[in-house]
């Protein structure tokens, strides 16, 4: 079986560059991608060719990832079923819009949401997204050019932005 029904959605597992990915789907939309070390044992991956994937939105959103992990897809068009405050909604917003390949400090995404002085505002909006690659907090860095954070780890964080990168040449 490749889904998993619970109270708050659909889950479906897919595996790519980064792991297996454990993504979430309501009525709305896609609610949650998580980096999962280990998908449930009643659970196999599902990619876009398969017919277990028969949710519109979870086919779509599939489709999408493997053609980013592909390098054939620059960004994503899939429903979102965000759940943030006001200030993450808008930062998250922004996110989407950081071209594939490129950076932006937190400082730049701060200015970019008219709130200059919120740099750590923005980090932590970074890390309540719920949907990373989608909405792609990866693409946020220190002024410095470090890595800063990420909340499912700087290696695969690391990993996404060299991925982009290789891509983005071509």
């Amino acid at each position: 079986m490749n889904t998993k029904v619970k109270n708050d959605g659909v889950y479906y597992y897919h595996s790519d560059l980064v792991g297996t990915l454990e993504i979430r789907i309501s009525r709305q939309g896609v609610k949650s991608l998580d980096f999962v070390k280990d998908a449930p044992s009643n659970t196999t991956s599902v990619s876009n060719t398969d017919n277990r994937a028969h949710d519109p939105i979870a086919s779509k959103v599939i489709k999408q990832l493997e053609e980013y992990f592909t390098g054939s897809r620059k960004s994503f068009s899939v429903p979102l079923d965000l759940n943030g405050s006001p200030f993450q909604e808008k930062v998250w917003q922004k996110l989407i819009k950081i071209p594939y390949g490129r950076t932006l400090s937190y400082g730049e995404v701060a200015a970019l949401v008219d709130a200059p002085r919120a740099a750590r505002a923005v980090g932590t909006a970074n890390k309540s997204n719920s949907i990373p690659i989608i909405i792609p907090c990866h693409r946020v860095i220190k002024s410095d050019g470090g890595l800063g954070g990420y909340d499912s780890g700087i290696d695969i964080k690391k990993r996404l932005l060299d991925h982009e990168a290789a891509f983005s040449l071509t």
